[in-house]
């Protein structure tokens, strides 16, 4: 399961020390806000028209808290409720999902495995959407603003909660399509919403925070449906619910159409390249007449105006402090950059690319399918129904609460640990994941869910960081995009592996984690070497560059005593 997570929707790129100006905030050194346009700029249609961006500063306080704390309720409730798949599951299945077409007495899988395999298949068709959907919603945003994609979100959560409330009245697949366009909705309503971290450029981070956490805590409404299907007994079906599950888009809409902006916010980037560019040099003197000299004026008060309204928004126009945080970030990371001076089609073909996106085929394809099939790995590996279904219940709790509490510390490490060292951090908790998967104790299911649910956050965060300091903000879109839109393609391998586990391996879940398991150390060791060779590589590059310019320097000055013999 993944949908893009960011920290920042601006960098700051920063040039080489003896390229700076004075002024080492000028726009020209500043980089493009993030985007998650698939589209690289010689292919975006040029007929389409953007929508203009407006200051925070020109929007009320009180309209701006009020529009986050809207947003970060509704992502609670929208965002990411898919993925507690593994909460409703029971609750489908003691519903009669599926049986009518798995109660032929011929079928060679038996009742049971079709059921299950079918079930998996809708959550494997909802993880794909919404991988895949991340592509379009970034030109969708770009060209018409976050306000449209939130009310695309509504549609498609709205004809989600009918198709699965009236699935059995319907001639085709209700429970599939309904949860494929639950899926949908998520990350239209979701990435549309990150613009709001620029409503208090100060508290960027903090607004960013508390949407990832919505984002993870919205798995949990399943299974606070869960809970209250078995105390009433299974009387408040899952259509019930999902009927009045159609209170959250409707909601959605009417905050769309009144509160919420239809434009994104400027980014600090885009407010301080606005008050630092001069306004039109004045006519002169023998040209100017009473109607000139009106504009002039309010031309001149206008831009008073805005430098106020941005001084008081940022509490300074000047990003010297953010540019050397930056700076020191990318030192750190050690392969900052390496990318950037590429195209996106070389970028793509070139191992920098190609190894993170096997790996995240992978463990997103790993991921995925423990999440789908949690309950019943448990009951063959501990053979105990009653074990699992309490590892299940662990899980459904431990998931949304893991991507909340892991938050802070995934910030921490990225900001300050070289990129190889977060790769060596990856493959090492995937493969230690893996092995805690195949001991039949229950010590072991409980440390496998521990890890699985903090480890998950940090991964797909951990990708998104090394696309943006590898490759560049400037083909993040089509870089990242593509990566996410491979892995969300292959998961449905999963249906594959559904096979194997139940026929193949006559229910034995074992085998198939080893075989995920391997190939991800295998692809994992692979790009920690080759990253960490490069890294090594390109800090020897760095020092020989300084030390050439150190001695061109002293040879200029004359601190450097030429040698005649």
């Amino acid at each position: 399961m993944s949908l893009n997570r960011v920290s920042s929707l601006e960098t700051f790129a920063i040039l080489p020390t003896d390229q700076r100006s004075r002024r080492s905030s000028d726009a020209s050194a500043r980089a493009r806000k993030l985007s998650f346009n698939p589209l690289p700029q010689s292919w975006d249609p040029p007929t389409l028209e953007t929508v203009q961006a407006v200051g925070a500063f020109e929007v009320p306080k009180w309209k701006r808290v009020l529009q986050v704390t809207a947003t970060v309720i509704y992502c609670l409730f929208a965002a990411g409720v898919v993925f507690g798949y593994a909460a409703i599951k029971p609750v489908l299945k003691k519903e009669g999902a599926y049986q009518d077409i798995c109660s032929a007495p011929d079928d060679p899988v038996g009742e049971n495995t079709c059921i299950e395999i079918h079930l998996n298949l809708m959550f494997t068709v909802a993880a794909v959407a919404t991988n895949v959907a991340a592509l379009p919603i970034g030109a969708i945003l770009d060209h018409y603003g976050p306000r449209v994609c939130g009310l695309m979100g509504s549609v498609f959560l709205t004809i989600g909660a009918l198709l699965m409330s009236f699935e059995k009245q319907i001639p085709f697949d209700g429970l599939l399509f309904g949860y494929l366009f639950l899926a949908l909705g998520g990350p239209f309503t979701y990435i549309s919403s990150f613009q709001l971290s620029n409503a208090f450029p100060r508290n960027s981070g903090l607004i960013l925070a508390l949407l990832t956490g919505a984002f993870d805590a919205s798995s949990a409404l399943f299974l606070v449906y869960r809970i209250i299907y078995e105390k009433s007994d299974g009387s408040f079906g899952h259509r019930k619910f999902f009927l009045g599950y159609l209170v959250v888009p409707l909601a959605i809409v009417v905050l769309q159409l009144t509160l919420l902006p239809a434009q994104s916010y400027k980014t600090v980037g885009e407010l301080v390249e606005e008050i630092e560019e001069p306004y039109a040099d004045p006519q002169p003197y023998d040209q100017v007449d009473e109607h000139t000299a009106l504009l002039q004026e309010e031309e001149r008060q206008h831009h008073a105006e805005v430098v106020s309204g941005v001084q008081e928004l940022l509490g300074s126009t000047k990003a010297d402090k953010q540019a050397k945080r930056e700076e020191r970030k990318n030192e750190i990371s050690g392969v900052w950059g390496v990318m950037h001076p590429f195209s996106a089609w070389e970028q793509i073909t070139s191992p920098w690319f190609i190894l993170i996106c096997l790996f995240t085929v992978i463990q997103m394809t790993r991921i995925n399918y423990f999440v789908a099939t949690i309950r019943v790995q448990y009951e063959a590996i501990l053979s105990s129904h009653e074990k699992a279904v309490e590892l299940n219940n662990f899980f459904d709790l431990a998931l949304p609460l893991g991507g909340i509490i892991s938050i802070p510390f995934i910030g921490v490490v990225l900001d300050h640990t070289r990129t190889v060292t977060v790769l060596v951090l990856l493959v090492t908790c995937a493969t230690t994941i893996g092995l805690f998967g195949i001991i039949p104790e229950m010590w072991a299911g409980y440390a496998n869910i521990c890890l699985f649910v903090l480890y998950r956050p940090f991964y797909y965060t951990a990708v998104s960081d090394y696309s943006a300091k590898v490759f560049g903000f400037r083909t993040f879109g089509t870089v990242y995009g593509t990566i996410i839109c491979l892995s969300g393609l292959f998961n449905f391998s999963q249906s594959g592996l559904d096979f194997l586990f139940h026929k193949t391996f006559n229910g034995n879940p074992i085998p198939v984690n080893l075989m995920l398991l391997s190939a991800g150390l295998a692809v994992g060791i692979a790009m920690v070497l080759f990253v960490g060779i490069k890294a090594r590589t390109i800090k020897r590059q760095m020092l020989a560059h300084e030390a050439e310019t150190a001695a061109a320097n002293q040879r200029e000055t004359g601190f450097l005593t030429p040698r005649w013999d």
